[in-house]
């Protein structure tokens, strides 16, 4: 019989948030102006802030839900991240006055926020592509139909 490799759930959502967070980071670098402006959140949209709200308070409480674990560092992570978009969301729906102040922080600085979304998802896309093969793939049998 063949053996196939099975991902966990902890190996895929880290995959994909090393993918968001390698992008978001090099949106950061590459529209340094677009993102500052963000950041500042002049004169957003009232109706967006609570759909962006609802997009984080969503993926969050899918991460936690089908990956509240807190054995292995990647496991540990992925589920941080994950509370960390359901936090985000619930304060963007819940508090979005007082959410949007955070923007006019000094201290946000587009260029070191690319670097932090970089190094996280470099950081966690080498434990989910390369380390993942011997820490988190599992070998599987196929199961055999015992009826005649």
């Amino acid at each position: 019989m063949e053996k196939q490799l099975f991902l966990d759930r902890t190996v895929i959502i880290a995959r994909i948030l090393s993918m968001y967070l390698l992008v978001t980071g090099l949106g950061f670098l590459i529209s340094d102006g677009y993102f500052s402006k963000m950041i500042a959140h002049s004169g957003s949209d009232p109706i967006l802030i609570n759909l962006s709200g609802m997009v984080h308070f969503f993926i969050g409480a899918t991460i936690l839900t089908v990956h509240f674990l807190w054995k292995k560092p990647l496991q540990i992570v992925v589920t941080l991240l994950g509370l960390m978009f359901f936090l985000k969301g619930i304060f963007l729906i819940a508090l979005p006055e007082f959410t949007l102040q955070t923007g006019n922080n000094p201290v946000q600085n587009t260029w070191l926020m690319a670097v932090g979304f970089i190094s996280a998802g470099v950081i966690i896309g080498y434990f989910a592509y390369f380390k993942s093969e011997k820490l988190h793939n599992k070998k599987v049998q196929p199961t055999q139909n015992t009826r005649g």
